[in-house]
């Protein structure tokens, strides 16, 4: 169990964002530099915290305190220690008190597990959340860890930085930077659900966040399913509803199996998202995006984050806003570069995303350029908001550089509007209000891949060659002619639909595409062998919108059937140039499988526990005047 708890892991950066090679292994840095040191740290209310801190061996000079609180594993337990500490060599190599954390419930800490725990404002004195166990771990750090200089900074990608973010709220005072990368904001939006659409393709890592504990322990106490297949796509059709899932979170087996039992589940965080479908209270008191204004001016902030990055995309950019609407006083920026989930921190040369090569030494020109210098200012140097360090440091995707700016978006960026005109035409402005009919059938979802594969969670389809969607008769594409001048979008886009269906439900889902020339040259040599780069469809950005919450996360409605009705989709923020000689292309389609569920196209109240007997083909209509929203950069 523990191999294959390690060896799932390390491919989803969720315990490591370095892959490790053979030649790391070997090497003996920490060993030889540091004293590994393993406490628990009692909280205001009795729970302990195990925490492992690592110290350099030279006690001539004080250092500060970087810390990372995780929900998986500060491991190794006991004499071994990490081959690399930190956030990236360079921190490690200079010496710096490098301190990991087991959060409440999780691994060797005491407590129990909630995902995403409520913060709580105004706490009595004896209540706790993880805003207050960041807090009190800190003020015993810098009372009882000898040679710390007084200041501590957080990080960490994913879940760990959804650590960091909250670190930050109502921070202690000798929190001085804090770089909350790839960071959960909001589990309605991250990871598992996107506007309300459930993300089918992280079925497997329910699991991993909700099998019950309460006791430490050094060892797995949890077991992924197993699908017994390489073709994901075939297995999740076959298992229909999702209510046919719930066998995999019955963890107490019974000798029968009845029909009483089948919807039993253990996995209480599959239970919570099971039982509620919609935003209501329980995912908002979860949400951290909602407590930016209590980030104090003392703390300095820099939200981290890929442009392709398939999990979490809306926390970083609606941390990074949050910060700026309400803390004007606050040094906050914001990193973006052309990875996918934590790829920032690998110690790679290349930096592709799936099949699309975007240069080289990117992820190692942020760690040495741009990350060491945020902490070693706010830590080591002067802490004042002169850092040398831009507002907004984000890579050109199509262009393939990196561009500087003194506000996020940049401040000369205007709105354009085109719109899905007939004959698969893009135009700048609206021609007609003609209905473009297709049929999606729940037979035959549009797959988000065309790879033969099952994952853990998805990455690389962020920049798949979409022309094998482009070609189904249920995905309806628009696009520009040939571009005679390079066209920049720096921004967010929205999408701003007109459609209908012969049903009562539906989902809408857009996409962005760069189509490149047809004498585009290859240029990565991980391509898959089956594609060139010849007129390769880059997907830029793409979301979906369960069309239920059109007007609403919290009070879902039916469509009425065969009637015109208005449905924006937010696309999150890219910076990308459609360069001269390429076209600017986008799909519209209502099925996406199995990254999102299938929606039965009929209205239920909960499709969590929709029957095979709601779910039906529908027919459904785009008009041509919708129209997309860009943020154009001047």
């Amino acid at each position: 169990m523990k191999k294959i708890f390690l060896s799932i892991l390390t491919i989803t950066l969720f315990i490591s964002c370095t892959k490790t090679t053979k030649e790391e292994k070997k090497d003996t840095y920490v060993v030889d530099n540091y004293t590994k040191t393993e406490v628990d740290i009692t909280m205001r209310d009795g729970i302990k915290l195990h925490t492992t801190i690592y110290s350099p061996k030279d006690t001539s000079k004080e250092y500060p305190i970087l810390m990372q609180r995780t929900p998986y594993s500060s491991r190794p337990y006991g004499e071994g220690m990490k081959t690399k500490i930190g956030p990236n060599v360079h921190l490690m190599k200079e010496g710096n008190i490098v301190v990991y954390q087991d959060v409440r419930g999780r691994w060797m800490s005491e407590g129990v597990y909630d995902n995403m725990r409520a913060y709580i404002p105004n706490k009595t004195e004896k209540q706790s959340d993880e805003v207050s166990d960041t807090y009190d771990t800190i003020d015993w750090l810098v009372k009882n860890v000898e040679n710390n200089n007084g200041n501590v900074g957080t990080w960490g990608i994913s879940y760990p930085g959804h650590y960091a973010t909250v670190s930050a709220i109502d921070a202690h005072p000798a929190l001085k930077a804090a770089s909350p990368q790839a960071c959960i904001g909001d589990f309605f939006f991250d990871d598992f659900h996107h506007n309300g659409a459930f993300l089918l393709s992280y079925f497997r890592a329910v699991s991993l966040f909700g099998t019950y504990k309460d006791t430490p322990t050094d060892s797995a106490w949890y077991s992924f399913p197993k699908m017994n297949t390489k073709d994901q796509y075939q297995f999740f059709l076959d298992k229909g509803p999702l209510s046919n899932l719930n066998e995999y979170f019955q963890y107490e087996k019974l000798d029968v199996k009845t029909v009483e039992n089948k919807d039993r589940i253990d996995d209480f965080f599959w239970k919570e998202i099971v039982e509620h479908p919609n935003y209501d209270e329980v995912w908002k008191s979860k949400g951290i995006i909602q407590h930016m204004d209590k980030v104090p001016s003392s703390v300095a902030t820099m939200i981290v984050g890929g442009f392709f990055d398939a999990e979490d995309l809306y926390g970083p950019f609606e941390t990074y806003k949050g910060i700026e609407k309400h803390g004007k006083d606050n040094y906050n920026t914001m990193v973006f570069g052309p990875w996918d989930h934590g790829k920032w921190a690998s110690s790679g040369v290349k930096n592709s995303v799936g099949n699309y090569y975007f240069g080289d030494s990117i992820s190692l020109k942020f760690q040495k350029e741009i990350e060491t210098k945020f902490f070693n200012h706010f830590l080591k140097g002067k802490g004042d908001k002169n850092s040398g360090l831009p507002e907004a440091y984000v890579y050109d995707s199509g262009r393939k550089e990196w561009k500087s700016y003194d506000a996020w978006p940049p401040k000369n960026v205007v709105k354009e509007a085109m719109f899905l005109s007939d004959n698969q035409e893009l135009t700048s402005t609206k021609k007609s209000s003609n209905a473009i009919k297709f049929i999606s059938d729940i037979k035959r979802p549009v797959p988000y891949s065309e790879d033969i594969k099952t994952v853990f969670t998805p990455r690389k389809y962020m920049t798949d060659d979409q022309r094998f969607a482009a070609r189904r008769p249920d995905v309806l594409v628009f696009e520009t002619d040939v571009l005679t001048e390079d066209y920049t979008l720096a921004g967010d886009i929205l999408a701003k639909l007109k459609v209908a269906t012969t049903g009562s439900a539906a989902d809408w889902i857009v996409k962005v595409i760069d189509v490149h020339p047809s004498d585009y040259k290859e240029n990565n040599d991980k391509l898959q062998d089956h594609l060139k780069m010849s007129n390769y469809h880059l997907m830029v950005r793409s979301e979906v919108m369960r069309g239920r919450f059109r007007e609403s996360f919290e009070h879902p409605k039916p469509f009425t059937p065969n009637k015109k009705t208005g449905v924006d989709i937010k696309l999150q923020d890219v910076f990308h140039t459609f360069k001269k000689g390429h076209k600017l292309q986008i799909q519209v389609q209502s099925t996406w499988f199995p990254l999102i569920d299938l929606n039965p196209q009929t209205y239920v109240d909960n499709i969590f526990k929709a029957e095979e007997k709601d779910f039906k083909t529908q027919t459904h209509s785009v008009f041509t005047d919708s129209s997309i929203e860009f943020s154009v950069l001047k």
